[in-house]
């Protein structure tokens, strides 16, 4: 077994208001291993994206970390400092978030900014660093990239935006890449080509990636392993297609029921009734009791821990056992 690379433990995220503290993420664990690809899917507001900002150090205040480690390769990265924290965040993490006007200077020429960004995390002359961004672009698909180096970001597409994206997370070789909802803004052949990149980073340079994403189509075509989170709490994680269709959790089993199967004629997609409980109203006992079809008095009380479940771990006291048809 390779060690992870990552390993966040019982991570708890809170934001304190006028009117008491709301607990964003509860008790949340999972490990990425080198080379590993982790997808991490559930409905808006569930936490996914709030998960990957505490892991690369960017919690907009005033949300905090109130509990739980965060390690990368060994080391607690959590409680460092925002100086040494701004030092590992591009040099040893990599971040690609889903709109990439949000992470481009529209002032700046893309090669300034790489360059920048090389130069910053990693020993070399500007002629190095230039030439090193030159490649980076031609590895992330960009055509002629010796002239669009010098191209402003609105002259580039979105789809070729967000591969000027990848390379900026990709030019001091990290070994952690957090992707935020990298592909939602993309048309599908473009979509294509960037999970194909993103898979191409972790064969070749043996990085981790933790993608968040809602697009179960991307899971099923990207990650080696999946959590689905429900109201700040993992739900199930396990092997992309135990999940797929094997899913023990109600929650789990809703989600795949709702995509629309080419080989079937449905007239009605199934749906998960009800909708996701706010932060000011999660109710005791298990999250997802109030939409459940499986609640018992028990999940009503008792909050559920993750237990095995054949070769996922689901947070489920009734967990399914029915194979979903593929």
């Amino acid at each position: 077994m390779t060690a992870p690379l990552l390993e966040v433990s019982h991570l708890r995220v809170e934001f304190p208001t006028r009117h008491g503290t709301l607990l964003a993420l509860d008790d949340i664990s999972f490990t990425i291993a080198p080379g590993e690809i982790l997808g991490v899917v559930g409905e808006s507001g569930a936490g996914k994206s709030l998960t990957g900002a505490a892991i690369i150090g960017l919690l907009d205040p005033p949300g905090r970390i109130a509990a739980g480690e965060i390690k990368l390769a060994g080391r607690r990265i959590d409680n460092l400092p925002y100086d040494q924290m701004r030092r590992i965040r591009g040099r040893e993490i990599g971040a690609v978030f889903q709109d990439p006007l949000t992470s481009l200077n529209p002032l700046y020429t893309v090669g300034r900014q790489l360059v920048e960004t090389i130069t910053t995390h990693l020993d070399l002359s500007q002629g190095q660093a230039r030439a090193r961004a030159i490649e980076l672009l031609a590895s992330t698909g960009i055509p002629a990239p010796e002239a669009r180096i010098d191209h402003y970001p609105h002259q580039f597409s979105g789809g070729m935006r967000q591969r000027v994206v990848i390379a900026l997370a990709l030019a001091a070789n990290p070994k952690l890449i957090v992707a935020d909802e990298p592909t939602t803004a993309l048309d599908v052949s473009i979509q294509a080509q960037i999970i194909a990149l993103l898979k191409k980073v972790c064969r070749e340079q043996g990085a981790a990636v933790m993608l968040v994403t809602h697009d179960m189509g991307v899971i099923a075509e990207t990650c080696d392993r999946v959590a689905v989170m429900y109201a700040g709490r993992v739900a199930e994680i396990g092997p992309v297609a135990d999940i797929i269709h094997r899913p023990a959790h109600p929650y789990t089993v809703g989600l795949m029921g709702s995509i629309p199967a080419m080989d079937e004629d449905r007239e009605r997609l199934l749906q998960i009734d009800g909708a996701m409980p706010r932060l000011t109203a999660i109710p005791p006992g298990c999250a997802f009791n109030p939409r459940c079809p499986r609640v018992v008095e028990r999940c009503r009380v008792d909050r559920p821990e993750l237990l095995n479940v054949g070769a996922t771990a689901a947070a489920c006291w009734r967990p399914v056992t029915v194979e979903v048809p593929r």
